[in-house]
């Protein structure tokens, strides 16, 4: 382990939509950071130029502003600093510990046929050649790999992972176009931004093999090494387009909380005991990398909508309102002034079932609609009915005597009609509901009706009335 304050980083390449992996990788760094009192940094790795677009990059930062996951300093672009891995290259050179490889594409085809057919990894000729009898020619710079003996990769979840250097190649640090290859990259951004922990997923684990020998070889600490488990499908398989959403902007559209996300995402891979539901302070305090497990963890779809509608039950409704508004947008829904407010208002009588923000939408729609509202046929026959549609009379006298036009107080209401009537609510209720909602789904009738209002509720039911027997 290191002594120096703990700075961890995510390095995501611009070049499409940010994983779910990623965003897990992201919260462990981000997790962790806070977890000791140390930093979160970004680093983009955007050497692929031409599939790192400003859009690409962009998508990067909009999730991880999303997730709540802000740098603790500015960003830092791996492409920008390609002279300063070229200067490590050359440092490497000088010390011995990287060569020139002057080796012609054909010439490194036939070493390869041969090195398949010996059994063994790739060594240039060039490899101890004196610098006096270097060619004036294009060339590749190679990491001088040891020969022999054991790198073992101490790491955090894994635990110590050895490998035999005698199958470790001599790994290209710069081609011969003059650019820098990812480990060696990876290694000099590492050091410079004073990287601690290496929190990544576990397909990198050989890469922190060939890292290390480069952070020894240019006599630097190696970084603390944890390598996450995968994440797989509910199958068991590696995650992919047929288990659903992938990435993070999927999730959000899917109507899910970051809240909701960040507290999932913790619990593949990670956990505090039986602990489902807990807070982001409490993540920050009980999360250690040493508690990650290694076995791959598997998306539950189930425990996730299950997250977020605690997390929708908890939230403000203004927030929820706000969300809802963006939703109906997208669907083409032109709301009136007031309509947040109104939304806003029913959120807490209908969120309880609601399972994502998409659902919240749907169970808000019924104080939406415009009047008169149109209403099933199953309720306009049954209001045609002459004893119907006197009880709907008395009902809507009941209701316009209700001074505190509240849950309680129109329960009370609804009770003392169906008392006085002598029936149950069963014989009303459902054509009340009909008649409010206008078939839509709705939450229970005392909650319709405070939602509505008091003057939409009985206008509501005027409308009722006013259709022919």
């Amino acid at each position: 382990m290191t002594s120096r304050p703990v700075r961890t980083r995510i390095a995501p390449s611009p070049t499409g939509m940010m994983h779910i992996g990623t965003a897990r990788t992201a919260l462990f760094n981000w997790l962790y950071a806070r977890h000791t009192g140390g930093q979160f940094l970004v680093r983009i790795e955007d050497t692929d130029r031409e599939r790192s677009t400003e859009a690409n990059v962009g998508v990067i930062f909009e999730g991880l502003d999303w997730l709540g996951m802000t740098s603790d300093e500015p960003p830092v672009f791996q492409f920008a600093r390609a002279d300063r891995h070229r200067e490590a290259v050359a440092e490497l050179v000088e010390l011995g510990q990287a060569y020139r490889d002057y080796m012609t594409a054909e010439e490194l085809e036939a070493e390869r046929e041969l090195a398949r057919a010996e059994g063994r990894v790739v060594r240039s000729p060039w490899r101890d050649a004196d610098p006096a009898t270097w060619p004036d020619r294009p060339y590749a710079v190679r990491l001088k790999s040891p020969l022999d003996g054991e790198t073992i990769v101490a790491d955090a979840v894994k635990g110590d992972v050895t490998f035999q250097n005698a199958g470790l190649d001599d790994l290209i640090l710069l081609r011969s176009d003059g650019n820098p290859t990812y480990n060696l990259a990876v290694v000099v951004d590492d050091h410079d931004m004073a990287i601690t922990h290496v929190i990544r997923g576990d397909d990198h684990l050989n890469n922190a093999a060939r890292q290390t020998i480069i952070y020894k070889a240019l006599n630097w600490e190696v970084p603390v090494w944890a390598h996450l488990p995968l994440i797989h499908g509910p199958d068991g398989a590696k995650l992919s387009k047929r288990h659903g959403a992938q990435a993070v902007s999927e999730f959000d559209a899917m109507g899910y909380l970051p809240e909701s996300l960040r507290n999932y995402l913790a619990k593949l891979g990670w956990g505090h005991g039986d602990d489902e539901i807990f807070s982001d302070a409490q993540a920050m305090d009980w999360f250690d990398i040493k508690d990650v497990v290694s076995a791959p963890a598997r998306l539950d779809w189930a425990k996730l909508n299950h997250l977020n509608n605690h997390y929708i039950r908890q939230a403000d409704p203004a927030r929820l309102a706000a969300l809802v508004v963006k939703i109906l947008a997208s669907r083409g829904v032109t709301l009136r002034q007031g309509d947040e407010t109104l939304i806003a208002r029913t959120i807490p009588f209908v969120r309880d079932g609601a399972k994502t923000t998409l659902e919240l939408a749907d169970a808000v729609a019924f104080v939406l609609k415009t009047r008169p509202l149109e209403l099933a046929e199953k309720t306009r026959t049954q209001l045609a009915e002459d004893e119907m549609r006197g009880r709907f009379t008395r009902l809507r006298a009941a209701l316009a005597n209700v001074s505190d036009w509240a849950v309680p107080a129109l329960e009370e209401a609804l009770r003392n009609f169906a008392e006085a009537e002598g029936v149950g609510l069963g014989k009303f209720g459902p054509q009340l509901r009909g008649v409010l909602s206008g078939g839509a789904p709705a939450p229970d009738l005392a909650g319709a009706m405070t939602a509505l209002g008091r003057d939409e509720s009985l206008g509501r039911i005027d409308d009722a009335l006013s259709l022919p027997a």
